[in-house]
């Protein structure tokens, strides 16, 4: 745990990490008080595009827990700087909610359900069969198919629940086109933490709790790893993938205990 400790800066992944839905997990609390009171650098990264950083602020607010909006960046804000970088002034059509949109408005894509660049597909709770047909017709006709992310389920308060993954797929099968995930694995995200901290990656550790994203993602970017078996990874499953984290804790807050 020592060698966690003296890391200068962490990235850590949110869900299932911090919180399931709107409840904060044990030691969390500690955790980021012991990060603030070290002068620690850190960065949260979220693969979900549903909510802006002033809006994950806020939410750890309610929480209890103080972190200002700039600790923050999302699959969402990737996601806008990925299409502003491949084609400045590009258009979409967006599957996904607000904040998404909002990324994207802040870059100068704006919406197009006529005949965009872009078919963009976030999580979201306002999936409907008619913006499917909609989106399907687009990428047939030629429009490029983003995800902000390429998990399958994320964890909540209620349990497992289908993720952007699971929402593009339809799409996906109807096209025979594959969309390109920004989101971790990628390591564009990883690479904007690095960026934010501006610190060496040997000197930052990156926690998560998804081997197919977050660990993969720490390990080909050459940073340590700490899989936290708050979320949807347990013990058993860990053997399913040829690749392994460097420390395996419960949870965030043994790393203060």
């Amino acid at each position: 745990m020592d060698e966690i400790k003296n890391k200068v800066g962490f990235i850590c992944d949110m869900d299932g990490v911090i919180y399931h839905g709107s409840r904060v997990l044990d030691g969390v609390t500690d955790f980021i008080n012991w990060m603030i009171e070290n002068n620690k650098k850190f960065v949260f990264l979220t693969n979900s595009a549903e909510r802006t950083p002033h809006e994950l602020s806020m939410k750890l607010e309610r929480m209890g827990l103080e972190v200002t909006p700039d600790h923050f960046y999302t699959s969402a804000m990737a996601t806008a700087e990925f299409l502003n970088n491949q084609k400045p002034g590009c258009t979409a059509y967006v599957i996904g909610e607000a904040a998404l949109t909002k990324a994207l408005y802040d870059r100068q894509i704006y919406m197009n359900d006529v005949n965009p660049d872009y078919v963009v597909v976030g999580e979201t709770r306002t999936y409907s069969f008619e913006r499917i047909e909609k989106a399907i017709e687009l990428v047939l006709k030629g429009a490029k198919l983003i995800g902000t992310n390429p998990d399958i389920t994320g964890p909540t308060e209620k349990g497992i629940m289908p993720a952007t993954g699971a929402l593009i797929a339809p799409i996906e099968i109807a096209t025979g086109k594959k969309a390109y995930f920004v989101g971790k694995p990628n390591p564009l995200m990883l690479r904007h933490g690095l960026k934010t901290l501006g610190c060496h990656s040997a000197d930052i550790a990156f926690i998560g709790d998804r081997m197919d994203t977050d660990i993969i993602a720490g390990i080909e970017s050459n940073i340590d790893t700490v899989l936290v078996l708050s979320g949807v990874t347990s013990m058993e499953d860990i053997d399913n993938f040829p690749y392994r984290p460097k420390y395996i804790i419960g949870g965030v807050g043994d790393i203060v205990k």
